[in-house]
């Protein structure tokens, strides 16, 4: 009998006691509710808590956070503070939404906040295993960290790595051609999972692993689909007394599903690049992560490196460089299209920089202004909405305590917004980001940099993930004009959000390619 069977008739079984019994299921649904009820008033009402909008009993403010949380804590924050206090059934979250409180956290109490919330979908997904994105704060995860961006995701790295793009990036544009002879719309979020998967699979695995038999679809589309359940509702996260209901709706076998598949793809990452090794192997030839992190292990330079741990670190960089990256390049052609002005311009100045050359090179991106300053600019109006973190135990902040174990919310997407930190913080301007002075503390792409998060939680990518969005766009629009399609106009182009753990465009973009012929 395997899981999913199992599974299904533990979900069957259930069912069937709440038709024959509904009173005993509703019966313990409702202990359960006063119960937490009644905890969670006992235990808040002794300390000096940050102010909170109104809440229903046992659901706390979770109906208030509607279909796009990130938007909905930004119009709260605004009438309750910088600082606020939400209760999502037994969690009590801290809203932070300036970057005055995120500055305030990286001066004073970045440990205390360094930890990450417990989620039953991070646990079963990555089964245990050292996760140095979503994990919780060790000395194994920062260890995690420092290996890959030393091996990966260091500049130095990262333009080893330059020729991968360049392959990449150069078999798209020849599918492009193909399909353009015939005025073939395309959907450009596939366009870009495809060309981000393949990236990252070179850089991260060593070679390509497209459509395996093994999986449901192929890894591109998986990494959205992990996005997917790791925002899923979960009733263990919010009331651990109802966690059984998360096997009736199907997320526990889901999630262990997918667990399973990763798994077993990373087994086979790990064993065939395992029998490529030789005994007399340096460091200095390993050409990818996984490589180098098997030739740790093997010669016993890092001790506490075992199989699952590799596992959970190419778990994060296969999650990390995919789906994120697609979806802020959509965003990136879907601001361009709407803004004609904005294609012109930046299009002109790559032309101009590239001239007759057959590729577009590092130092040609060196010297594009214009479109780097577009490409800051789609970070801070589409960039990351809810950062996570958990505090690690009991910490005085801006006047409030704040118990240990509290979940935290960083509203990035508000702070790249907020009018007190932004002129016209609602338009697309990248001329805001041209004579920006490094210098300057103030300077406004240093206050982007927290799209990519803070302190001991910064993302180690975005030197990795500013090449390959550079890269890939400047070379889209160098070779090919763009136009949508069946006559539609960019002034109407519909940038309506859904919230899946990131931010997406609600309607794909889709797009007809023309060549340009230089």
């Amino acid at each position: 009998m395997n899981l999913q069977t199992s599974l299904q008739e533990f979900r069957q079984e259930l069912t069937k006691i709440a038709l024959v019994n509904p009173f005993l299921v509703s019966s313990l649904i409702l202990f359960s509710l006063l119960l937490l009820f009644y905890k969670s008033k006992r235990s808040s009402s002794e300390l000096n808590l940050p102010p909170s909008p109104p809440k229903l009993p046992v659901i706390g403010n979770l109906h208030q956070l509607g279909k796009l949380p990130h938007r909905r804590l930004k119009t709260l924050s605004e009438k309750y503070g910088p600082v606020m206090l939400l209760h999502m059934g037994h969690a009590q979250t801290l809203v932070l939404s300036t970057i005055e409180m995120v500055k305030e956290i990286t001066k004073n109490h970045d440990l205390a906040f360094a930890d990450r919330p417990s989620s039953t979908a991070v646990d079963l997904i990555f089964n245990g295993r050292l996760d140095m994105a979503l994990g919780r704060q060790s000395d194994q995860q920062k260890e995690a960290k420092k290996q890959c961006v030393v091996q990966l995701l260091s500049h130095k790295k990262v333009q080893e790595f330059h020729f991968i793009r360049e392959e990449e990036v150069a078999k798209i544009l020849d599918k492009l051609r193909l399909s353009s002879v015939n005025r073939e719309p395309i959907k450009v979020n596939d366009l870009y999972i495809s060309i981000a998967h393949n990236i990252i699979s070179r850089s991260a695995f060593g070679c390509l692993y497209e459509n395996d038999d093994g999986l449901h679809q192929s890894f591109g589309q998986l990494g959205r689909r992990i996005t997917k359940l790791l925002s899923a509702f979960c009733f263990n996260d919010l009331f651990p007394f109802l966690g059984w209901m998360d096997h009736l709706t199907g997320l526990i076998g889901e999630l262990k599903m997918t667990s399973k598949e990763l798994s077993q793809f990373f087994d086979r990452v790990i064993k065939e690049r395992q029998a490529l090794m030789k005994d007399d192997d340096k460091v200095d030839d390993m050409k990818c992560l996984v490589d180098v992190l098997l030739y740790l292990r093997k010669k016993g330079l890092q001790s506490d490196l075992s199989l699952d741990n590799i596992k959970g670190i190419l778990m994060d960089m296969f999650i990390g460089g995919t789906d994120s990256l697609a979806v802020t390049m959509e965003w990136m052609m879907a601001e361009l299209m709407k803004n004609p002005r904005i294609m012109r311009k930046a299009q002109e100045e790559i032309r101009r920089v590239v001239g007759n050359k057959p590729k577009i090179t590092q130092a040609d991106l060196d010297q594009m202004e214009y479109f780097k300053c577009v490409v800051k600019e789609n970070i801070r109006y589409h960039g990351a909405a809810l950062m996570p973190r958990q505090t690690s135990g009991g910490v005085n902040f801006q006047g409030y305590d704040i118990p240990a174990n509290t979940r935290v919310l960083i509203n990035a997407w508000a702070i790249q917004r907020d009018p007190n930190l932004w002129d016209r913080p609602q338009e697309f301007l990248p001329e805001r980001f041209l004579n920006c002075s490094d210098d300057s503390e103030n300077a406004e792409h240093r206050h982007l940099m927290f799209s990519f998060g803070f302190g001991r939680r910064a993302c180690p990518g975005m030197s990795f993930a500013y090449a390959e969005i550079e890269y890939v766009m400047a070379n889209l629009l160098y070779w090919f004009d763009w136009e949508l399609p069946d006559g539609q106009k960019g002034e109407d182009l519909d940038m309506s959000e859904k919230w899946i753990f990131v931010i997406y465009k609600k309607l794909p973009l889709q797009v007809v390619p023309q060549p340009y012929s230089p």
